[in-house]
């Protein structure tokens, strides 16, 4: 990794709809999907589908800050989810898709939270923003077949999307507000 480059980790629900709106953008170096902030070491896909590993699904982003500064991935990263919802996201239920951003250093974490006070503040949703923002902890890359999993199954990656209801909620509750 270049000495400049920086990486955020997000937990947004399923990981494979939380690669494609990050990935091949000016200034985003590689998105990795994975798994962070449980107590297991080298949990492997079974074992977080069986949700007693205590990790998130999670995208670990590098980024080049010059080109794509943190606050623009946190602007990205609010709007792809249910900042609302404690037991998952959208048809994922379980800990394991829960949300959260995992800050790697004191300027991640002060923005994370100005941007979750913002969000509580807009009264954009009724219910609490529930959304944690923890330290960074280990990430463990998922399985070979996960990574970039919107381009190798374009088909099951479109089908698994629409039926989520995630699309749906992000254009009645993002969307032009």
């Amino acid at each position: 990794m270049n000495e400049k480059n920086e990486i955020a980790t997000f937990a947004g629900g399923c990981f494979w709809c939380m690669v494609k709106p990050f990935d091949e953008l000016p200034g985003i170096i590689d998105v990795v999907s994975g798994y962070s902030g449980g107590h297991l070491e080298n949990p492997r896909y079974h074992d977080i589908k069986a949700g007693d590993s205590g990790h998130y699904e999670v995208v670990q982003i590098t980024f080049d800050p010059d080109l794509f500064p943190y606050e623009r991935l946190l602007e990205l990263y609010w709007p792809q989810i249910d900042p609302t919802d404690e037991g998952g996201q959208f048809h994922d239920r379980g800990d394991q898709y829960r949300t959260a951003i995992f800050y790697h250093n004191e300027h991640q974490k002060q923005l994370a939270e100005k941007t979750k006070l913002l969000i509580e503040k807009s009264g954009r949703f009724k219910k609490p923003i529930v959304t944690k923002i923890l330290p960074a902890s280990t990430f463990y890359p998922a399985e070979d077949y996960h990574q970039k999993f919107y381009k190798k199954n374009p088909d099951e990656y479109k089908q698994d999307r629409a039926q989520s209801g995630r699309d749906a909620f992000i254009d009645d509750h993002w969307k032009n507000k």
